[in-house]
């Protein structure tokens, strides 16, 4: 979001209105559940309990909260801080207690591992079990081992964050699955790969002044309008009396 909204990179720079805006956005327009990152809900504990409201007022089927000091950054970039287990646990309440009977599913996320190290990480992402999430998430960790070690010591289900060159052995899913990873997350494939797709054809474009090259790369006009649903709205036009003129 912030690469496609913003051009910035994933340095804490989006704001929470900004995220409920884009999850609300999305949910009208799948059918599927999604599950919002949240970041670390913007705040303290009060922020988090409206970070909740509203991502469920958003249409959210769940969210990520992650124990970073805020502003956050990419769980694959340096320089990451995180704060004490007791103050994210006090959070994870509050997000327990802000959801209520809705089921919103709740994801939490420590960053642990590049600040204190893996040991200290599975003992947060355990404590934040205890203290109501539904799943865990230990962030970055640096090799297979490191991913076993987290699949042995806590309990399922857990996320397994697949980054294209990022701090973490990227496995395939079945590989995951057997090393205790039930929820398996690729945030940016679709990015880079749409990221590289736009860099070559407007490279074709400056350098040819055309992109008859690379047509076969592109979707159609007719099928992208598929797609987003054109006949449903031709549909609806022709329904509510199309192109009649306006009354006089």
């Amino acid at each position: 979001m912030s690469a496609a909204q913003l051009g910035e990179p994933d340095f804490g720079i989006l704001t929470q209105s900004e995220m409920v805006a884009t999850a609300a956005r999305i949910t009208a327009a799948v059918s599927c559940p999604v599950i919002v990152d949240a970041d670390t809900g913007y705040g303290n504990a009060i922020n988090v309990m409206r970070t909740v409201q509203e991502l469920e007022r958003a249409g959210a089927a769940g969210l990520f909260l992650e124990d970073q000091v805020w502003p956050k950054r990419c769980g694959h970039m340096r320089g990451k801080r995180v704060i004490p287990v007791d103050e994210q646990v006090e959070k994870l309440r509050a997000a327990v207690e802000a959801r209520g009977a809705s089921g919103l599913f709740i994801v939490a996320r420590t960053d642990a591992r590049q600040a204190h190290g893996l040991d200290d990480a599975i003992a947060r992402a355990a404590a934040y079990r205890r203290a109501g999430a539904d799943a865990l998430f230990v962030e970055a960790p640096q090799s297979v081992d490191e991913l076993r070690e987290i699949g042995r010591a806590l309990p399922p289900p857990l996320v397994a964050n697949m980054v294209q060159q990022g701090a973490t052995p990227e496995l395939p899913l079945e590989e995951l699955a057997g090393l205790g990873f039930q929820m398996i997350v690729y945030p940016v494939a679709g990015l880079f790969a749409a990221t590289r797709a736009m860099q070559d054809v407007f490279a074709r474009l400056r350098a040819d002044g055309h992109v008859h090259g690379v047509r076969d790369r592109l979707v159609g006009f007719s099928d992208f309008n598929t797609l987003v649903g054109l006949d449903e709205k031709y549909a609806l036009d022709e329904r509510f009396g199309g192109q009649r003129s306006p009354i006089k």
